[in-house]
């Protein structure tokens, strides 16, 4: 069964890279990979090839980089060459016209992060964490002209602690799909699995995060703070101010109600070098890494000896 790959970030090359690995054992062959063009990215604005890229140069497969696939004659013809029985799409960063998705005769497979009909959409695992969910998971399904609508194939669930971030979530994500998507090839190929609807009622949906939601409202319960902070790590990161500056709080600890109440934003340092954070409904939230712009992450009792923090000071004001 020829596969072909179509994928652009870290998270694809790592299925990329599985699916080179077992070929042979799942009676597969990579026909070539499909990945966005090369961008500028550093300092220097460099032009850098995508990660899956750089794997299919390793692995020696035909490479397509293509910055718009609807429409695309160099593309068709790419499908055409690659003669693919399936294709593997894995964070490929573009809508697929039909016409390409469903052209191989077992059509186009997709990994999602999350158990659909929940959380369709570019953002699954952060939105999983910012509405405080206990469980998500991965979900193989079947490619339609729908935003991950299509039918189910197989899905695997995972909990959600209550401080893990949406790095944590997507390293241990990434395991999971790439185990279940190699789980569920052979015998979806072979005509032993069948794909089930999904049901729409359900659905929820996780589109794109900007910046802006990033921006700590102190006004808010503890806890949703909490689920925010470790939404946003590590992108973009969960931001306030500090004396006019803009300071990101990269970890805070599982919060709890305040025998002390203070109102949303002020801080209250211990004496065991721990910085507690006033927010809604008399709650608390112990601030555990912190960062100011241009500076580097500390952890709070190097944040309150370096700024001589003091209690009574307040976030989100200014800046």
């Amino acid at each position: 069964m020829r596969v072909l790959f179509l994928g652009t970030p870290d998270f694809a090359r790592t299925f990329l890279e599985a699916l080179a690995q077992n070929q042979t054992r799942l009676g597969l062959q990579l026909a070539g990979v499909v990945t966005q063009p090369d961008r500028k990215s550093g300092r220097g604005r460099k032009l850098s090839p995508p990660p899956v890229k750089v794997a299919a140069l390793q692995l020696e497969l035909p490479i397509l980089q293509c910055a718009r696939i609807r429409g695309d004659a160099e593309g068709m013809e790419f499908l055409r060459q690659a003669r693919p029985d399936v294709m593997v799409v894995v964070a490929f960063g573009q809508i697929l016209p039909r016409e390409f998705f469903a052209w191989p005769r077992f059509g186009s497979l997709n990994v999602h992060t999350s158990l659909l009909p929940r959380y369709r959409g570019a953002a699954p695992v952060v939105h999983a964490i910012l509405n405080g969910e206990k469980e998500t998971g991965v979900t193989v399904m079947k490619l339609d002209e729908g935003m991950d609508t299509g039918d189910v194939l197989a899905q695997s669930t995972t909990p959600i602690g209550p401080d893990v971030t949406s790095g944590d979530l997507e390293r241990q994500l990434l395991r999971q799909g790439v185990e279940l998507l190699l789980g569920t090839l052979p015998p979806y190929l072979s005509g032993e699995l069948q794909a089930r609807p999904q049901d729409h009622g359900r659905a929820t949906l996780a589109p794109l995060i900007r910046k802006e939601d990033a921006r700590i409202d102190w006004t808010r319960p503890a806890c949703r703070i909490h689920d925010q902070i470790r939404a946003f790590n590590p992108r973009p990161g969960a931001f306030t101010s500090f004396r006019g500056e803009r300071l990101k709080i990269w970890r805070s600890r599982n919060p709890h109600a305040s025998a002390f109440p203070v109102p949303g934003g002020r801080i209250r340092t211990t004496g065991k070098g721990s910085i507690l954070v006033g927010c809604g409904q008399g709650s608390s939230l112990e601030v555990v890494e912190l960062q100011l712009a241009n500076r580097g992450r500390v952890g709070a009792r190097d944040f309150i000896n370096g700024m001589k923090l003091r209690s009574g000071e307040r976030l989100g004001v200014g800046g």
